[in-house]
């Protein structure tokens, strides 16, 4: 008996138990696997792959809003006109690195215009010099014609910037925020002049300062203002306290003198990159 009750217990010792892995569908369904692209928010990471090819994006869309960013800076107007003509898909390119590269500015130039014009009656009528999206037209009550060249929209009129299809003394503001860029840039002031009206006639431009820094290759602010006045204007403010762009306000004289001289343009300094 005895002999029999230990081979009882060694069977039992024996005795194959459940797996704990077992086939149960319940079980399979409440099983819980972890990705190693999700996060414990359940918020999947950006594999490698992703975020270099995101990179690479960023770094040819940036090549190409710098290579014709530098071609409108070193060719006329007509030439710049006839560019996008040629390929109109390069506008887009050019103005979403645009865009990209002035929401890191601190403020936006063309903000400081809209309220400038918030300011003052909306029945004045304004000429936008290199419009871009239009913005400023979309955010003012104002009358605005606004010129570019390509037109995205229908507010917008593509053209050579000297030459637009305004009558002339018709405007009473001309802005140029950040587009006085081509190597005629003096044609586009003298198109603004001619548009508009006398007295009052404010004149608005506002560009980079590296353009304007004679310290690193740039005009000398003061030659600019003496050829812009001697265009026809006087100067009403200059404000050179933003470290990104100058802000320079003209206002158009009542009479002009009956000969004019010949006015010397200073050349404004280029954006140009170096090749990579």
């Amino acid at each position: 008996m005895e002999e029999e009750r230990t081979q009882s217990k060694k069977r039992k010792r024996n005795k194959p138990r459940k797996s704990q892995n077992n086939n149960n569908p319940s079980h399979q369904k409440n099983k819980v696997t972890h990705d190693p692209n999700q996060s414990s928010s359940g918020l999947a990471h950006p594999t490698k792959s992703s975020t270099f090819l995101d990179k690479m994006r960023a770094r040819l869309s940036g090549g190409h809003f710098r290579m014709i960013n530098e071609k409108l800076y070193t060719c006329c107007g007509k030439e710049a006109l006839d560019y996008f003509k040629d390929d109109p898909a390069l506008f887009d390119m050019y103005h979403t690195g645009y865009q990209e590269q002035m929401s890191h500015w601190p403020e936006q130039p063309v903000n400081i215009i809209m309220k400038w014009l918030k300011n003052h009656n909306p029945s004045l009528v304004v000429a936008d010099f290199g419009c871009g999206d239009g913005r400023l037209a979309k955010n003012v009550k104002n009358k605005v014609f606004s010129f570019d060249l390509v037109s995205n929209d229908p507010s917008v009129i593509a053209c050579d910037m000297s030459k637009t299809p305004l009558d002339s003394s018709v405007i009473d503001v001309a802005v140029f925020c950040l587009s006085l860029m081509g190597t005629n840039y003096q044609n586009y002031l003298k198109e603004a002049h001619r548009v508009l009206k006398p007295w009052f006639a404010p004149h608005f431009v506002k560009h980079f300062h590296i353009r304007f820094d004679p310290n690193t290759g740039g005009a000398d602010p003061k030659k600019f203002s003496k050829a812009v006045c001697d265009l026809g204007y006087s100067s009403v403010l200059k404000d050179y306290s933003n470290k990104m762009f100058v802000l320079l306000y003209f206002k158009k004289k009542d009479k002009q003198k009956s000969e004019m001289k010949e006015i010397e343009w200073p050349e404004l300094k280029p954006c140009l990159y170096k090749r990579r």
